[in-house]
């Protein structure tokens, strides 16, 4: 795939429209990657503009900070802020809202100020300045779709249309679940939860979420946040619901149906 990067970018004396924040789980989980790589396809089919920072992208500094440890997480920030502020980046779009709430929220104060998009925000804005289409008379039609809203999506920062907006245009079937938008529940890994292990209790989060996806009869569980699909997807297969339904992120339901 052609991704280029700011080093190259720069190399050439070119400044791209907006720099792709790949994010940990998108850098290294196999899962996660396939997210990323749907995601570059929309960025090409637009004629987007884009590069990542490539080895000089680091973490953002989110888990840390969410499991106590500030000090960790101002040494992160502070050593992003002066790579993208060396490359005078202005727009960034990521697929995580962990890094999107990040980048967003807590950076500015610490001198990292930018217009930070999340990549559900950034495709209806395609949309809408007419650079993107997606077919809604694809293989999806009519599947029946629930939603999952991530935490630092939704509750943080109040992004609840977006990621909804894109899921009707596909011509599917949106059912929500009883707790959505602004009373969803969390999947469990959020605010570091992913690293830690399970508290006492008669059931695991993501397996509690997982049966209100299941409430809907889904085939497909659609999510905005790569810590979310692992959650719901580990939550299938402990309902042993594989067969009948999968865990897939806005951008590869995008991807699939425009045939990239």
């Amino acid at each position: 795939m052609n991704v280029p990067t700011m080093a190259d970018m720069m190399a050439q004396g070119k400044q791209p429209e907006v720099l792709f924040w790949v994010g940990a789980a998108g850098s290294y989980d196999d899962r996660a990657k396939k997210i990323s790589r749907a995601f570059v396809k929309i960025l090409h089919q637009a004629k987007v503009n884009f590069a990542v920072l490539g080895t000089e992208e680091s973490s953002t500094g989110d888990a840390a900070k969410r499991a106590g440890n500030e000090f960790l997480f101002q040494m992160q920030a502070m050593m992003n802020i002066e790579v993208l502020n060396g490359y005078e980046v202005k727009k960034i779009v990521t697929c995580d809202p962990h890094s999107f709430n990040t980048l967003k929220n807590e950076y500015p104060s610490l001198g990292g100020k930018y217009e930070v998009f999340h990549h559900t925000q950034f495709i209806q804005n395609l949309i809408s300045e007419g650079r993107l289409n997606i077919d809604d008379t694809s293989v999806l039609k009519g599947k029946r779709v629930t939603f999952h809203d991530p935490c630092y999506l939704g509750r943080a920062n109040k992004v609840y249309e977006s990621p909804r907006d894109l899921i009707k245009r596909l011509g599917v079937n949106l059912t929500e679940m009883k707790r959505n938008k602004a009373t969803a529940l969390c999947c469990g890994a959020g605010g570091a939860q992913m690293f830690k292990d399970a508290e006492k209790g008669d059931k695991e989060i993501n397996v509690l979420r997982t049966e209100e996806a299941l409430e809907t009869k889904p085939q497909i569980i659609a999510t905005g946040c790569p810590y979310c699909n692992t959650m719901m997807t580990d939550g299938i297969k402990f309902k042993e619901k594989e067969a009948e339904v999968v865990v897939k992120d806005i951008a590869e339901l995008i991807a699939e149906a425009n045939n990239l």
